[in-house]
């Protein structure tokens, strides 16, 4: 029996913290790293055919990494959320910390979308744009698909870091 619930083994929400933590910081941080000191630089020294061709290989070196990271984030959190002692019942928002809960699952959510459509939808479009281009074919969108798929790195950034804000929020509930 552990101090926290009455049949979760500290060992196992040990480990479910801390691979919890490691995904985020996986996900979240690679997404600031991207976001905030790849893309500009890559953005002032490629040139517009090379650095499409550089996010194709971003995204998809970067696309394993962030659905690995989400899968295990929603099994650990989903583990450790029925561990905690806050944890009234499924969309039971009675406590401050229940609202932070609900609040950070939204915002997960959609991080998944966002992501689902620059894996499924923007990639697979810059590769095919990315053919045409090399035949001189179609070079506006491109740039367009780029910049939508940077202005949609940049909106899951920002919701990881405010996904992180409501973790603060519940941990000190």
């Amino acid at each position: 029996m552990s101090a926290v619930g009455q049949t979760t083994p500290y060992w196992a929400l040990t480990v479910a913290f801390w691979l919890h933590m490691l995904a985020t910081v996986a996900w979240i941080g690679g997404l600031v790293a991207v976001v905030l000191l790849v893309l500009p630089a890559a953005k002032k020294t490629l040139q517009t055919q090379d650095y499409a061709e550089f996010l194709g290989q971003l995204q998809r070196r970067l696309d394993p990494i962030g659905w690995f990271s989400l899968a295990v984030l929603l099994a650990t959190g989903m583990f450790q959320m029925s561990a905690n002692p806050n944890y009234e019942g499924f969309l039971s928002i009675s406590n401050p910390w229940a609202v932070s809960m609900l609040f950070k699952h939204i915002l997960f959510i959609g991080m998944i979308g966002i992501s689902a459509v620059m894996t499924w939808v923007i990639l697979p479009n810059l590769r095919r744009t990315a053919i045409k281009q090399a035949r001189g074919l179609d070079t506006h969108s491109v740039k367009q698909l780029q910049n939508r798929e940077v202005l949609l790195m940049r909106i899951n950034m920002v919701l990881g870091i405010i996904i992180l804000g409501l973790t603060a929020r519940a941990r000190a509930a």
